[in-house]
């Protein structure tokens, strides 16, 4: 037996289970900014005695977190948004309905990411990306935080 009819062979051809108002309703209170990975590795690194600015213009990217003195930049990624390529990240699965737009979106996040940390390393910039799916092991990431910022 090929296929079941409960599992279309396509993913691109499963219909998204909320209407177009309730979809846009929901994806406007995705934020950018301040979010709860951002404000937990903000207090990680405030807790070890380390000043940052936040979310500066003139740098590529917008880094979440820049150590101006020491030339280092902390970015925090949601593993969704951003493609997390890790093997068994349970954040960054692909949505299962809409594919033909999704894919492309955070492809494009993905390669736009890479760009912004390569043209920052080319001025001098250290660059450290901390993924949403590390903050479930926070020692860990605190030693991470705290072998880049002394390094």
């Amino acid at each position: 037996m090929s296929g079941c009819c409960r599992f279309p062979n396509s993913l691109s051809t499963v219909t998204d289970t909320l209407t177009p108002i309730a979809r846009s309703e929901r994806m406007s209170k995705v934020k950018s900014k301040h979010t709860k990975p951002e404000l937990l590795v903000r207090r990680l690194v405030h807790k070890n005695g380390y000043r940052f600015r936040l979310h500066p213009a003139g740098l590529p990217g917008k880094p979440d977190l820049v150590f101006k003195r020491i030339r280092k930049i902390v970015f925090v990624h949601g593993c969704f948004w951003h493609r997390h390529s890790k093997a068994g990240c349970p954040f960054a699965r692909m949505p299962k309905s809409k594919t033909d737009f999704w894919m492309p979106k955070l492809e494009a996040n993905r390669l736009r990411d890479r760009r912004n940390v390569r043209a920052l390393r080319s001025v001098g910039w250290k660059v450290l990306v901390v993924w949403e799916c590390e903050l479930r092991h926070i020692e860990q990431l605190e030693n991470k935080l705290r072998r880049f910022l002394e390094s």
